[in-house]
């Protein structure tokens, strides 16, 4: 019998940072389009996890038996004429717990999230032919269009990124 997933918020990545840092190298050397490249340094990655958190950027992770199996950030819009919106960033799911419906669960939580703070629009981008395109699909987020060259990749190339929102009821 598998353990049960369990969903939480972290306020403050010291307790979590070696196994932070460990996930977000994982995923990167998997190719992941998320602001970094393989070859990620464990300093790198562990300097990223220490600037993450504040008022205005919340993580959840998803933990099995203590193991940090994903996590996803909201970011909160700090301007004026933007507070009803939020936008989601770093999607992240380890390879050893792909395909057991956590990327869903995350997105979900952070949905529900941004409902209770009174968010009414959620704004993301990935990139373009990334298999993430097809949960944000089936979630019932609006593809608006594509940028073209946005991030560069391992292999020089440089790929669009495709920007999605849903509006929240």
């Amino acid at each position: 019998m598998t353990a049960p997933l369990t969903l939480e918020r972290i306020e403050d990545v010291s307790f979590s940072l070696a196994a932070l840092t460990e996930l977000l190298i994982d995923v990167v050397n998997d190719g992941a389009s998320i602001g970094f490249l393989p070859g990620l340094s464990e300093e790198e990655a562990t300097a990223y996890w220490k600037s993450v958190c504040s008022e205005h950027t919340l993580l959840f992770v998803v933990k099995q038996e203590d193991k940090i199996a994903g996590t996803i950030q909201l970011h909160l819009t700090t301007k004026q004429n933007g507070l009803h919106r939020v936008e989601i960033a770093k999607l992240m799911v380890s390879q050893a717990y792909r395909r057991r419906g956590i990327a869903r669960l995350l997105m979900e939580h952070a949905e529900t999230t941004a409902k209770e703070l009174g968010k009414t629009l959620i704004v993301l981008d990935t990139r373009e032919g990334d298999p993430s395109n097809l949960l944000y699909r089936s979630l019932g987020y609006i593809q608006v269009g594509k940028i073209p060259m946005f991030a560069k990749s391992d292999d020089g190339k440089f790929d669009a990124t495709v920007i999605y929102y849903k509006l929240l009821e």
